[in-house]
């Protein structure tokens, strides 16, 4: 496309200029955030989208003003100019400072979720760091991304720098620590390059890092604890206080026939969901989730350890057509068995994919859907009939889903509430002179919950030929969470290395249970923000009950006109909205997962239809 060289050189002053006000921030901060752009390329990004912000503004007033239009919507001229211009003032302004702190909001929540995985990855290099190098030490924490996430991506660039641009480890880890969002991992990786330079024991440096790294581990949890009260105070004030001062002053208005704040209704219906919206996707990118992610993969056979495929790749490249026959009777047979264990298993088949869920919940919107159309809801609901629905859309929708959610968090949770047990055993087990073996086939008949049927299949694998690691490997993949990852993969690793394993059975125990106590000390203080959250919906709801019916029944037989009829059904298309929205604000705070706040959004829309319809209503 060409470009008239004046507008190339005044692009380029305003590109000098903004980079000598953002600049050396700027550039840090998108390597920070792992964003795959230049300072440069951003700004430009960050121009065009500003312009067509303005553009679309200036579209929409052209249209409401020129046309006349905005007479009718929002009442008075005057008062509609000014919302005009307020607008003007909160999107353009809003718009460019959410672009330029984008960046930033990426970095910050990269370093949370570095920081409270750190100690399980300093569990993890110490115990490789007896039989392997620095540097492949660095390359397996990267290689294993599905256990450490953020800190793989970091350890990437350390393996980029020396095997892609043939730096050595001390100018890579130095350049690591120029671009991490994290304090802590910095101080870590600059302290590991002294112990390296110095010729010191890297696994006694690694010891004694963990507990401390633990602890700045707990800290980091009381940040997040932090922001979410500020967002929580927010949200209450901003988006459930506001609409309940809101429509008190409107309905004292409609006592004296004015109508001078009619157009706030329309607005709060784009306003509450535009800025609900907002926060929860901040929340998504600053606050570490609740991992429930089950990534499952199938696991190659090898032949006796070797590394060497035991059957794919020699049958693909044989041309023997017994051989080829043989080869696609182990497939339908995988496939088959794969079949079945979904359908001997539903439960597990319907809480490892969403999508089921979702599925299901929309058949149920669009028979609901149906039925309204069809008149079935005439006599149920005789007034606000659309309004009705649409709740009752959303909870048909929600419901499966939040069901899927649900059983997943109780899968994992049964999980992960029995894996320090097992553990413990199998330490024990071990310090009486057991083998691995016989003691993971006695503690599979322990009373371990869903993790004693995995034991079982695990012994059965080692009693039909597989090694014990494996067994153990293959049991990992199939229960799919990262905390028992971590777990397994630490004492797969250290056995094939050592068979002093009460040092690592003790590291993998006391990481598991730290884990568990920050995920218990999350929940209990995440609640409080929950019941905020439905003690102000609550106040909402009484607000609106007593405005529609002790309020206004206080004034029969007097001479006073108000639409009762129109602030009931304006309340209860802002109590839709607002049940829709705080509901998956409590699941962001509780969990950081929209899909968490779908029960509550199905609790508070229920018991909006109850008041609206069958107690105001009647």
């Amino acid at each position: 496309m060409y470009v008239p060289p004046v507008l190339r050189r005044a692009e380029k002053r305003l590109t000098d200029f903004e980079l000598m006000i953002h600049g050396t921030t700027l550039r840090t901060t998108l390597r920070s955030a792992h964003l795959p752009v230049t300072a440069e390329e951003y700004l430009r990004t960050v121009r065009v989208n500003l312009a067509g912000t303005l553009v679309m503004f200036f579209t929409l007033w052209f249209f409401f003003v020129i046309s006349g239009l905005e007479l009718e919507i929002f009442g008075l001229k005057t008062t509609g100019t000014l919302l005009w211009l307020l607008l003007f003032v909160l999107i353009v302004p809003g718009q460019y400072a959410m672009q330029m702190y984008y960046p930033q909001i990426i970095a910050h929540g990269r370093k949370s979720r570095i920081d409270l995985d750190l100690p399980y990855a300093i569990s993890y290099m110490q115990a490789l760091s007896t039989t392997m190098a620095p540097y492949d030490i660095i390359r397996k924490v990267y290689e294993e991304h599905d256990m450490f996430g953020e800190i793989s991506n970091e350890f990437g660039i350390i393996v980029r720098d020396v095997e892609l641009f043939s730096d050595d480890l001390n100018a890579a880890i130095k350049d690591l620590q120029r671009i991490t969002p994290s304090t802590n991992l910095r101080d870590f990786m600059n302290d590991l390059a002294i112990v390296i330079d110095s010729g010191g024991n890297i696994t006694t440096y690694l010891g004694a890092k963990t507990e401390y790294y633990r602890d700045q581990a707990k800290q980091e949890v009381e940040l997040v604890l932090k922001t979410i009260e500020i967002m929580a105070e927010v949200y209450v004030t901003a988006f459930v206080a506001g609409p309940i001062a809101l429509i008190i002053m409107i309905v004292a208005q409609g006592m004296t026939n004015s109508q001078e704040m009619s157009w706030i209704l329309p607005m709060m219906y784009i306003c509450i969901p535009a800025g609900a919206i907002v926060m929860i996707w901040i929340l998504s990118l600053m606050l570490p989730p609740e991992n429930l992610e089950i990534s499952r993969k199938e696991t190659v056979e090898q032949h006796f350890a070797s590394g060497v495929q035991a059957v794919e790749e020699d049958l693909v490249a044989d041309d023997d057509p017994k051989n080829k026959a043989f080869y696609k009777r182990i497939e339908e047979s995988k496939r088959n068995n794969y079949y079945m264990s979904l359908l001997r298993h539903p439960f597990r088949t319907y809480i490892r994919s969403y999508y089921y869920g979702i599925g299901l919940g929309g058949i149920i919107a669009g028979i609901i859907a149906f039925i309204w159309l069809t008149g079935g809801f005439e006599a149920l609901i005789p007034h606000d009939q659309m309004e009705a629905v649409i709740c009752l859309m959303i909870i048909g929708f929600m419901a499966p889903v939040a069901v899927s959610f649900e059983g997943r968090r109780w899968y994992v949770r049964n999980i992960e509430e029995h894996l320090p047990d097992f553990l413990r055993e199998l330490s024990d087990m071990k310090d009486i002179g057991i083998t691995l073996h016989e003691a993971i086939h006695r503690i599979s008949g322990a009373k371990l919950g869903v993790l004693s049927s995995e034991l079982s299949v695990a012994s059965r694998d080692i009693e039909s030929g597989a090694y014990v690691n494996s067994a153990l490997v293959k049991m990992e993949e199939r229960i799919g969470l990262v905390s028992v990852k971590r777990a397994i993969s630490l004492l797969v690793r250290a056995s094939e290395i050592t068979t002093n394993l009460k040092q690592i059975f003790i590291i993998a125990i006391t990481d598991f249970e730290y884990y568990l106590k920050l995920k218990r000390e999350r929940s209990n203080t995440t609640i409080i923000y929950v019941m905020i959250i439905y003690l102000s919906f609550g106040i909402y709801l009484y607000t609106a009950y007593q405005l529609n019916v002790p309020f206004l029944s206080a004034f029969k037989g007097m001479n006073v006109n108000v639409d009762t009829a129109g602030n009931l059904t304006e309340m209860f298309r802002i109590g839709i909205i607002l049940a829709t929205f705080s509901g998956i604000m409590a699941g962001q705070f509780s969990s950081n997962s929209i899909l968490a706040g779908f029960k509550h959004s199905i609790l508070l829309l229920a018991a909006t239809v109850a008041l609206f319809v069958f107690l105001i209503g009647a």
